[in-house]
């Protein structure tokens, strides 16, 4: 189930598939890893790893124009730095846990060295992201291991992307529910052609009393919400209700310059918002956007041939005084991608017994429907 099959209503018109891989070339891979110690439960494994592929295996090390944006900086994206000089994005967009961003990006680079040795001979700048998962997951347990980036490298697939409690998004929570993973697409009409927006997010973030749906208040459902009990808290030292992070990818095939990219990554909060966050000081809330367009023009590797033989590049892009109906469809992406994470889902117990309770979704729809809200 979707959230669109409740029924939630939202604007705009999906793709196909409704999904990240609606953008052509886009491809999707995960490992998810599950596990329990039955000698101490303490140890569970409950996380994962996602690949996000701009161009697809066979074009990895081919740029396409990208930009990042951070609304909160209490979290990580690996390469950003590299990204903001150039304005562009040639490596998979990896997601993981909080703690295994150093395994992630090692993998990576091990994938590169067996399968891309021309690039691996230069440098590699990976791009790993990450939300925490350490309500369900042994975090510090190295469930993540290298092989299982080349593992989600190598799933990479077009076709429907798995939501829910897979790959990187396993073992999260999002408002209070069981959270994880979400997409959706939008179709943007411009002149006389057709074009994607799509988004991919690890949704871990936001407090129960939070949560909004169609503009309805859903933070008082029956449900229990232990994430917010202070006893674990306290006895693991943790942060508090509204913490975690969210990690957004924002896609498109309609030729962007770096900075549309930006003002695209730079709506993903206002999609956010739609569902009822404000933004927490614990929570790392980083966003990636990338226009599969005018690949390979801002390519940057050494340079193999004579500077007299340069050929000069150049670029399309969307007139500027023509964005808006694309920032439009990111929020609106975001928000039905957020609530697919939500819908998309089951209870799961992790670590220690520690339980995240699915969002009803019978009580949400009949609450939407007492407030003409469906």
């Amino acid at each position: 189930m979707r959230a669109r099959d409740l029924p939630i209503r939202f604007q705009g018109t999906p793709g196909p598939l409704n999904a990240l891989t609606d953008v052509p070339g886009v491809e999707v891979g995960m490992v998810t890893i599950v596990g329990d110690d039955p000698t101490d439960y303490s140890l569970s494994a409950r996380t994962g790893v996602t690949a996000i592929l701009p161009l697809g295996r066979e074009r990895i090390g081919t740029s396409v124009p990208a930009a990042i944006y951070s609304l909160n900086g209490n979290g990580e994206m690996t390469g950003s730095h590299w990204i903001d000089e150039t304005g562009s994005l040639s490596s998979p967009v990896m997601i993981t846990n909080t703690h295994a961003v150093g395994t992630v990006h090692r993998g990576v680079i091990d994938w590169f060295a067996d399968n891309r040795t021309a690039l691996a001979a230069e440098w590699l700048l990976p791009v790993v992201a990450e939300t925490w998962d350490g309500y369900l997951n042994s975090i510090n347990v190295p469930h993540v291991m290298p092989p299982h980036a080349g593992q989600a490298i190598d799933a990479a697939s077009e076709g429907p992307v798995a939501e829910g409690s897979v790959g990187g998004g396993t073992g999260m929570n999002c408002y209070g529910f069981k959270g994880g993973n979400g997409t959706a697409s939008r179709v943007v009409r411009l002149g006389s052609g057709e074009f994607t927006v799509a988004v991919f997010l690890q949704a871990n973030f936001g407090a129960r009393r939070e949560l909004m749906i169609n503009g309805v208040p859903m933070g008082d459902l029956d449900v229990p919400c232990p994430i917010d009990d202070d006893d674990w808290l306290l006895e693991d030292r943790r942060s508090g209700a509204g913490a975690g992070s969210v990690i957004a990818v924002v896609a498109t095939d309609a030729p962007m310059m770096p900075q549309q990219c930006a003002a695209m990554a730079r709506r993903v909060p206002l999609g956010l918002a739609r569902t009822g966050t404000t933004g927490g000081h614990f929570s790392g809330d980083l966003f990636l956007a990338f226009s599969t367009a005018n690949s390979g023009a801002l390519d940057s590797g050494f340079p193999t041939d004579p500077g007299s033989e340069v050929k000069l590049r150049t670029m399309q892009l969307v007139p500027w005084n023509h964005m808006d109906a694309f920032l439009a469809a990111t929020v609106h992406c975001v928000e039905e991608a957020v609530l697919n994470a939500l819908v998309c889902n089951a209870t799961m117990v992790g670590r220690s017994g520690h339980v995240s309770h699915a969002l009803p979704n019978d009580l949400v729809r009949e609450r939407l429907a007492s407030s003409g809200g469906a």
